[in-house]
This record gives C-alpha cells, structure tokens and sequence, in this order.
C-alpha cells in the first residue's frame, strides 16, 4: 500500500483549491494522465491530497474532481446568447476532413426509408421520428468552424432544424440537466441543457446544401459549434433528456465532458 505524504501545514482541502485556481483555466490535454503531469507543473499540485502517481487509483481519482470542476466552471462561464463566428462560403474547407474513431469505409450505412429516430426520457411526445418529417420543420444554415481536439479545424456549411425548435416541439423539459445521443456507429454522448437550447445548435440534416453524406454523419448529426468536435455526434439514432449524467463514449475514456466555450 502506498503510504501517502502529508507536508507540514498543509491539508488537503487548501492544496486542491489552489490547485483548480491554477488548472481550471487551462485547455485540457485529451490524456488525462498528461493532463495531471503538466498541472503537476503548475505549483502547489504536485501534493494533491498527498497522491502518489503511481498510485494509479490516487490519480484517477484526483483527475476525474478537477476534470469535473472544470466541467462546472465552464459550465458557469457559458453565454447561451454568445454566437460562434460565422464564415462566407468561400472560406469552406475542401474537402471537408473525415474524422471519427474507425476509418472512412467503416461508416455506418442508415437506411433512409426505414430509419426513426426514437425519443425518449423527460420529454411529453415520446413517438419516433421520420427523416421527412424532420425535413419538413423549418430550417436554418450556418457557416461555422469545426474544432478538433487533436488541433486541427475546418469550416463548413451545416444545414438543418434548430435543436431548441425540436427539444420544444417534442415537449422536452428544459429545465433538465441533460440530453443524450445514441449514434448508429456505437458512439455515445450527452450535452448540457443550455448549449442544447444555444441558437446556433443544429440537428444537422444537410452539409454544404445537399443532403448529409454518410461520412459526414447521415441521417444526422448535432452541430455546435460552441463544442469541441468530439461532441458533435453524428449517425444519431437516439434522442433522450434527463437529469442523470450519462457521460460519453471520449469522456468516459478521460475528455473533458463539458467540451466547450
């Protein structure tokens, strides 16, 4: 067992309020271990609560509290009214990039015709929906940058139904804290309920005026440009609101959940 190390004068609960002071502020690493060794650097951490980093159950339990304190304060630091950039359409990326977690032939194939998506959770109108009847709701368009975690961006042209017009019309609660995805591709992911009402967050049925290609994440796709890439989902095949947190296929592996501006 390994014996933990307590310095004179200082107590755990002092150490780890410095410690978010320095660290809250910082883009975090995809590794969560990197993440610790780089605040470790930072001063004043390299004694959290007295953790030996070979202990591997001592850092991941210090990694996921701040993971989830950064969580919070970026949580408190959303403007729902902010707006993300917008581009003109000649500053479209050709050819948009293809990124997920298998390669471009591994994609999904949805079939169209017979796809619903299904609904459930804290919402009033629990039925599944048809493609056409998404396409039938009003539309919006934006020009928005995609940014990646791994460092690289794109631009593009997303077009499909506001998700605050769909959250309402399915009678959703929005007051709850949560609403997850469930993706054809096995990924998985959950959003906070005021980046899901934000204006420029688009169930996203269209890319650059035709209809979603499969690489790009057909039938559709969540579009935020206020998240990282990782929490756009595409191939969404499940809709549900809720006030449990349900964490994601990346952040479940250590991303930060919140994920965002």
């Amino acid at each position: 067992m390994k014996k933990r190390i307590q310095g004179p004068g200082l107590d755990e609960a002092s150490i780890l309020a410095d410690a978010r002071k320095i660290i809250a502020p910082q883009i975090e690493d995809p590794s969560r271990r990197s993440f610790l060794l780089r605040g470790l650097t930072l001063g004043g951490v390299a004694m959290l609560s007295g953790c030996n980093l070979t202990d591997n159950d001592s850092v991941e339990t210090a990694l996921s509290s701040m993971s989830r304190f950064n969580d919070r304060v970026q949580g408190w630091l959303f403007n729902p009214n902010a707006l993300a950039p917008t581009y003109p359409a000649s500053m479209i990326t050709r050819p948009f990039p293809f990124n997920a977690f298998y390669g471009i032939d591994e994609a999904p194939t949805v079939d169209a015709d017979s796809f619903r998506l299904e609904v459930t959770g804290l919402v009033a109108d629990k039925r599944s929906w048809r493609l056409e009847e998404l396409r039938a709701m009003a539309q919006a368009d934006q020009i928005t940058r995609h940014i990646c975690v791994e460092g690289w961006s794109a631009i593009g042209r997303w077009g499909g139904v506001p998700f605050s017009d769909f959250l309402r019309r399915i009678g959703a609660d929005t007051h709850a804290r949560y609403v997850g995805f469930k993706c054809a591709d096995d990924y998985y992911t959950s959003i906070d309920m005021a980046t899901a009402l934000h204006p420029q967050t688009l169930l996203a049925l269209t890319y650059d005026g035709a209809v979603l290609p499969r690489e790009y994440g057909f039938p559709m796709k969540l579009r935020m440009p206020t998240k990282l890439g990782y929490k756009n989902p595409k191939h969404i095949q499940a809709i549900f609101v809720s006030n449990t947190y349900t964490g994601g296929y990346w952040e479940d592996q250590g991303y930060n959940w919140f994920g965002g501006s």
